[in-house]
């Protein structure tokens, strides 16, 4: 038995699980009541397939700017590491159907988009590091399948 890890997605079997998902990652209650729910929206295959740099900084910016134009509650959304995927942190809200929803919503617009928001020395760290085209096929590739947003292991 693998000892038991502080972060939560070290438990996390990744040989087990099946890209694309949508899971509750975790929660934590402040000390006022709030809850920050973390979801793991994993774009692609653990150890098998990864998002290159420039599209997954893309991605990140456009999601993080166009995701508040649908909900008021969004923390954050932040890349993993492992460039398989981003992590969205939202206040108050354990609905998977709701974050499906969001997180739908806010690709289509990413599909949309004409160009990638704060894509500049000003606004980012690494402005030249961005591909809209690449974060455009990442959003295709994961609303193609939404329908197995829900399954998060493999038999």
């Amino acid at each position: 038995m693998t000892k038991k890890m502080n972060v939560e997605s070290f438990n996390l079997d990744h040989t087990k699980v099946k890209a694309p998902y949508i899971r509750l990652a975790g929660a934590v209650e402040g000390q006022y009541g709030d809850v920050v729910y973390k979801y793991d929206l994993r774009f692609k295959q653990p150890n098998k397939e990864h998002m290159d740099m420039p599209s997954i900084h893309s991605l990140e910016h456009l999601m993080a700017e166009l995701s508040r134009n649908h909900a008021d509650h969004v923390v954050d959304i932040s890349p993993m590491g492992c460039q398989t995927g981003y992590y969205l942190s939202l206040l108050n809200d354990d609905s998977l159907d709701d974050v499906y929803e969001l997180v739908e919503k806010t690709l289509r617009d990413v599909l949309e988009a004409t160009e990638v928001p704060a894509c500049n020395e000003v606004q980012c760290g690494w402005a030249a590091s961005h591909s809209l085209e690449g974060a455009q096929t990442l959003a295709r590739d994961m609303l193609a399948k939404k329908d197995e947003w829900h399954i998060v292991f493999t038999e």
